[in-house]
């Protein structure tokens, strides 16, 4: 076996820490097994390494494994329950609601910029005197913009905060994905 290999198995037993040793033990021959039977079936190094996978995905899912067969009570999976809804708990009262308010702002903000600036430039070049216009615009220091410019670049700003909050979206839905993966990966 390679370096590459025996490296590859010190990470997975490193990511299998909160197992004892023994079941680390079992779990690293086991794979280290279907490594030598690849071997013998004239695999390389790199094609055994993509059967695999990732050693930390290939310990998460011993470790999910392992996990969901204990039918009573462990004190192993007690504590990884509650640091799983700890971790989820704290950071989905910060992520979940702050993408849930940005997204839309940023898009609906992307969208109303530019159709008021058309406003104002229609207003400029028409001299209709609507009210309050001189009080929107996109201010650039001291030096005052014709509304002409003001509104090709808030088309520029629109869809910078278009992308944005579709970003911000994104986010939002991979990371309810994730969380939701990851219980039912732990089996509660």
């Amino acid at each position: 076996m390679n370096a590459a290999l025996e490296k590859y198995l010190n990470t997975v037993d490193k990511c299998l820490k909160p197992l004892p040793a023994s079941e680390r033990v079992d779990i690293v021959k086991e794979i280290k097994s279907s490594i030598l039977e690849m071997e013998s079936d004239n695999l390389t190094t790199e094609q055994i390494l993509d059967r695999l996978g990732k050693p930390k995905d290939l310990a998460k899912a011993y470790l999910g494994d392992l996990l969901s067969k204990e039918s009573g009570f462990s004190w192993n999976r007690f504590l990884t329950v509650c640091a799983f809804y700890s971790i989820v708990g704290l950071s989905g009262m910060i992520v979940i609601p702050y993408l849930a308010i940005v997204a839309p702002v940023f898009i609906v903000c992307g969208i109303v910029s530019p159709i008021l600036m058309a406003i104002k430039m229609a207003d400029y070049i028409l001299n209709l005197g609507l009210p309050y216009m001189e009080n929107m615009g996109v201010f650039i220091g001291i030096v005052p913009l014709n509304p002409i410019a003001e509104f090709a670049i808030t088309l520029i700003i629109g869809a910078l905060l278009i992308l944005a909050g579709r970003g911000c979206w994104k986010l939002l839905v991979n990371y309810c994905k994730k969380v939701s993966k990851t219980k039912s990966d732990l089996s509660i």
